[in-house]
């Protein structure tokens, strides 16, 4: 063979051989540590995702389930909706405060990835001074405790006073049906451990809790959901829990409500009430169900909402 012949077949078996080796690789799977951060004036907020469980939207929300899947396809999407968790992580600049903690192992293996993704955002939980709960359904409560311990050992929790009455209450949850008491039984577990150490407090009404965060009781999806309204500088975040869990359906039309609502007319009151003073205001909202990072803005469009997300924004 003429030299240059072999050296021309040398260098294409190489190539061919890289271009094999690289198609070898095995695929990694898995996404970047779920965090985000942003500025509220002079506050810092990470969203910290928990993780993603798939829920049969098209059987919880409370339309047919025809129409749910029809507007989930019109978006790109189906049923089982995979559906974000997400907690904020608030540094005010001498508090460290958590809204949220995810489910913990109350959801199974897709949740409970808070932790992992705290300490890949820079913060250990033994930081965390603070944790104010939306609601104390397991997949906002669960992340309190691992093996009946607590997980922020050095934190004061507080929650809804009529959340606290109703979910820590075994006379309530005595009388709940059979598919209801789980959720009793996982409050009851997440918050005990905190009670008993003397680092529960309940919240009623309107309050500061500590400078730049304010609780506002927004009673529907629970009897004592609250938001929790982030201010600094003139800037506003309004931390809004499960006002809404399905953006695809519930922006166009939201008065559609979902299974989980214990009070289905007072949870889309409350939803109406905070997103018309949203849009009206352009202030941020943050979404435990929205898609991650859950951040963005409201405009009013017909009879509902138009969603418009953070731009994606490195810190400087």
């Amino acid at each position: 063979m003429h030299p240059l012949k072999r050296t021309l077949f040398a260098v294409a078996a190489a190539a061919a051989m890289m271009s094999a080796a690289h198609a070898a690789a095995p695929m990694v799977k898995s996404p970047a540590p779920g965090f985000f951060r942003i500025m509220v004036g002079d506050i810092e907020v990470t969203p910290i995702n928990d993780g993603t469980v798939d829920l049969p939207v098209d059987q919880l929300l409370r339309q047919k389930p025809e129409l749910t899947r029809a507007t989930l396809e019109k978006n790109h999407l189906k049923a089982p909706l995979e559906t974000s968790d997400n907690t904020f992580l608030i540094n005010t600049g001498s508090k460290l405060v958590l809204v949220d903690t995810g489910a913990g192992t109350l959801f199974g293996p897709t949740l409970g990835k808070f932790v992992q993704n705290l300490k890949a955002a820079g913060y250990q939980p033994e930081q965390i001074d603070e944790i104010y709960i939306t609601h104390m359904h397991g997949d906002h409560v669960g992340g309190l405790v691992n093996n009946g311990q607590r997980t922020f050992p050095n934190a004061v929790v507080r929650a809804g006073k009529a959340d606290a009455d109703f979910w820590l209450s075994k006379e309530n949850m005595d009388k709940a049906p059979a598919d209801k008491k789980g959720f009793f039984q996982g409050a009851m577990a997440s918050l005990n451990p905190y009670i008993q150490a003397g680092k529960f407090k309940a919240i009623e009404g309107k309050t500061e809790l500590v400078p730049g965060i304010t609780a506002i009781a927004e009673p529907g999806h629970t009897p004592g959901h609250t938001t929790y309204m982030v201010e600094s500088k003139s800037q506003k975040l309004l931390l809004i829990g499960d006002l809404i869990h399905v953006a695809a359906v519930q922006m166009d039309n939201p008065q559609v409500t979902i299974g989980f609502d214990s009070d289905e007319k007072a949870a889309y009151g409350s939803r109406k009430k905070v997103f018309d003073d949203a849009a009206r205001n352009g202030y941020l909202i943050g979404g435990a169900h929205l898609q991650f990072p859950g951040l963005g803005h409201l405009q009013t469009q017909g009879k509902g909402y138009r969603w418009v997300p953070v731009n994606y924004t490195q810190m400087r």
